[in-house]
């Protein structure tokens, strides 16, 4: 078994409105494929849910506009092997990563997105219902193995 180190992960961001959440979700899971510098990278998996995060609508408020971004969260599980990297580099990694694939994807909507290392429990605490899974399609089966142990 590979040696991993195994980060509990928040995400969020703005997206357009029209935006696919599974989508989103894809795009995260598989950007974590490989983190590091290009042809010095290590690989990563990551697992977990993405949800929106709509502002709550009090009565007597006006829904959202039709044009307002949406806010997007991802509660997860990245797991890194082989880069001697501690925590606070990998999590650097990964903000990279995903910082450029949102915004290749879906321009600038403002702020990069907001990638940062939890707690495990929160992971699990505050993860909706309604979230939809994602992880990272053929990941090396070690990494995928020790990251299912924690979800």
């Amino acid at each position: 078994m590979l040696d991993s180190l195994i980060v509990p992960l928040f995400v969020t961001t703005d997206l357009p409105p029209g935006a696919d959440l599974a989508e989103f979700g894809e795009l995260l899971a598989e950007t974590a494929r490989s983190l590091g510098d290009e042809g010095a990278g290590y690989p990563a998996f990551l697992a977990g849910n993405v949800f929106w995060l709509d502002r709550p609508v009090l009565p007597g408020q006006r829904p959202p506009a039709e044009g307002e971004l949406r806010f997007a969260g991802m509660l997860g599980y990245l797991a890194a092997s082989g880069s001697g990297k501690g925590p606070r580099e990998v999590v650097s990694d990964v903000r990279r990563a995903i910082g450029a694939a949102v915004t290749a994807r879906y321009g600038d909507v403002g702020v990069p997105p907001a990638v940062f290392a939890i707690r495990d429990h929160d992971v699990r605490e505050r993860t909706p219902g309604k979230a939809i899974y994602v992880d990272t399609r053929d990941g090396a089966s070690e990494l995928v193995s020790a990251t299912r142990s924690y979800l």
